[in-house]
């Protein structure tokens, strides 16, 4: 039996965990098969306080767990399969072991969304990723795109410039209003960087492999195909939420926070980009993951 039981383990989980271990409540962090969130898949990160030189992001989880390990947080590396909110305690399962928490929070983030379009399912992975600090190593010196128009895509071009020859964005609109205005001039000035506005992907061309792209023109409606050996897709995130059958959420699938962290169902909260759709942002999701470490706090003292 666990105070708090922790699903996720990027930002707000970790910083949940250490608030609630440092109040002596009994803590498992549910960490996945692939623990730590968006940051495991970032370069340097600049925004986050008290890095004036800034910090590699998997340095940043791994200090942020021992952190929490250090307070008595235990962790565990298996993916969250199916969860019991009807009562407390709630029943959670993971890696096919049961677990009981007297509370939950639910800090499991978002993933990718995909283009989408014919072609492209078959070649993720050959050709097609969404991680370019992961995966840019194996584009040395070929041509390839990145597709979004947020701060995403532009720190996805910057990173992949340091491998392939050339990098284009493709944008559906007419300008990369989603941008900071500091990535955005960085791209702007980059040998290496070309920008493709009003442009979309309609399908991926290629046997086994990343081969070709058909363009489309989002204001001539024009189709052109345009030769390439790989993409990046950067366009948006989709919050993991769909195994939280109980748990309501809006309708594009983010949950629904009440008082600021508090889900539908007593006892069961939620930090960080999962229902924090405006602000996807490593300091956001650590601030959220320590509201929801207090809100844990106060409920079982009042629960007492």
């Amino acid at each position: 039996m666990y105070d708090v039981i922790i699903i996720g383990s990027g930002p707000a989980g970790l910083t949940a965990a250490i608030y609630t271990t440092r109040d002596k409540l009994k803590t498992l962090i549910i960490g996945g098969k692939t623990w730590g969130g968006q940051l495991q898949l970032t370069t340097l990160v600049e925004n986050f306080p008290g890095f004036p030189g800034g910090i590699q992001g998997p340095d940043l989880m791994s200090s942020m767990r021992k952190q929490a390990e250090g307070f008595g947080a235990e962790i565990i590396e298996t993916d969250f399969s199916e969860g019991n909110f009807s009562k407390s305690p709630f029943k959670i399962i993971a890696g096919g072991k049961e677990y009981l928490g007297k509370t939950v929070i639910i800090a499991t983030g978002t993933d990718t969304q995909w283009l989408g379009v014919p072609g492209e399912k078959e070649k993720i992975g050959h050709g097609i990723s969404a991680c370019a600090p992961c995966d840019g190593p194996f584009f040395k010196n070929k041509k390839i795109i990145v597709v979004g128009g947020g701060n995403a895509a532009m720190e996805e071009a910057l990173t992949l410039t340091r491998f392939a020859d050339q990098v284009t964005i493709v944008y559906r609109k007419d300008a990369l209003h989603r941008a900071s205005q500091l990535l955005l001039e960085q791209v702007e000035n980059h040998p290496k960087i070309k920008i493709l506005c009003n442009s979309q992907i309609v399908e991926v061309l290629g046997d086994n492999k990343v081969e070709a792209v058909m363009l489309k023109d989002t204001k001539t409606h024009k189709v052109s195909e345009m030769p390439i050996e790989g993409i990046f897709v950067a366009i948006s995130r989709v919050p993991k939420s769909e195994m939280f059958k109980e748990i309501e959420k809006d309708e594009q699938g983010y949950i629904r926070a009440h008082e600021m962290v508090k889900t539908n169902i007593e006892g069961v909260f939620v930090a960080g980009d999962v229902h924090n759709k405006p602000f996807q942002q490593a300091v956001v999701a650590a601030g959220f993951g320590a509201m929801a470490g207090l809100e844990v706090k106060r409920y079982l003292e009042s629960s007492k």
